[in-house]
């Protein structure tokens, strides 16, 4: 990455990079699964870009390698928090990616699936790092090289094993993308209606439902399994959110059939993300953690909507954590 020897205007180096903020901040959220630090990573690579001395030959180039390098230094602390953290751990649920690549509209779009961010989670940081350019940016090895400070065989052997981790883990069978919008609007559906009898239907007989509180919210228990056990936390789900006046928003996230749900006053609650694995809900995976969710709007106070949902006549529970829930590590 040659730089020229002339000072960059602060006004034109300002303009490339904002014309590549979506970009970087692609990369940097599907190495660190996170939005807060990944504006965070691109606002630094910006101050490091702006009062560079000398202007690069490719203003690319050189900030997806900055914004990887900071990235991956990023990553490699935050391992330490995830391992001590309550609970299943999930990105920060995401509802739009800013960056948009018609040649490519597959890859971007396919690695930023919950499934696929928390299989990135099984790779080292560099192996992270080196998939992300590779697979998802077509970046070619000499730039991926340059972006992780290892030679072009390294990042070669790092992209093979990571490949081969992603490709383990990945479902068997994938359903296209019109058919997994389809099940998700009759799911959907048929929570908005209560109708608990058609959201079994729709349920793979493995399905599990996870939930990522951190500790910090309530929630049924970290895990449900199987078509009976996951209907039955639904219909107390449904019967909640009736009584509450919640609102349930369909929605994209992270490229899939999700929903984000709301009290009555538009304050979000939680974010739902669907995996649909041959005609079946296999996964539902719900972010409840209010950290994660500020950059969807003002968050609610879900134990205050726990405390008025128990109020109910019928006295179904809504989220109340296990009694180890909130201490265990």
């Amino acid at each position: 990455m040659v730089a020229h020897a002339t000072a960059a205007s602060g006004t034109g180096a300002a303009e490339e990079f904002e014309e590549l903020r979506p970009l970087l901040f692609s990369i940097s959220y599907r190495i660190l699964g996170s939005v807060g630090e990944a504006e965070d990573a691109v606002q630094e690579a910006r101050l490091r870009y702006e009062t560079s001395p000398a202007r690069p030959e490719s203003a690319k180039a050189c900030l997806s390698a900055v914004v990887s390098r900071i990235s991956i230094d990023v990553l490699r602390s935050a391992r330490v928090r995830r391992e001590e953290y309550v609970g299943p751990w999930f990105p920060e649920p995401l509802l739009t990616d800013p960056y948009q690549d018609p040649e490519r509209s597959a890859e971007p779009s396919d690695s930023l699936s919950m499934a696929a961010l928390l299989l990135l989670e099984r790779l080292s940081p560099l192996e992270r790092a080196v998939f992300v350019l590779r697979e998802v940016f077509a970046f070619g090895f000499p730039e991926i090289a340059s972006a992780v400070d290892r030679s072009e065989a390294a990042c070669r052997r790092l992209a093979v094993r990571a490949r081969r981790h992603m490709d383990e883990g990945r479902p068997r069978f994938e359903a296209d993308r019109r058919e997994r919008e389809e099940l998700a609007r009759r799911f959907l559906a048929a929570f908005r209606e209560g109708d608990v009898d058609g959201l079994r239907e729709l349920l793979s007989a493995d399905v599990a439902m996870v939930g990522d509180s951190g500790g910090k919210a309530p929630q049924w228990k970290p895990a449900s399994h199987g078509a009976g056990d996951v209907s039955r936390v639904l219909g107390v789900i449904v019967l909640s959110y009736a009584r509450i006046g919640g609102v349930m928003e369909p929605r994209a996230v992270n490229g899939q059939p999700g929903a984000i749900f709301r009290d009555r006053e538009g304050r979000v609650i939680n974010a739902w993300a669907l995996d649909v694995v041959d005609g079946r809900i296999q996964t539902i995976r719900s972010v409840l953690n209010p950290d994660k969710l500020g950059h969807l709007g003002p968050v609610a106070d879900t134990w205050a909507i726990l405390r008025e949902a128990n109020q109910g006549p019928s006295r179904h529970t809504f989220g109340t954590p296990e009694p180890e829930q909130e201490n265990r590590t």
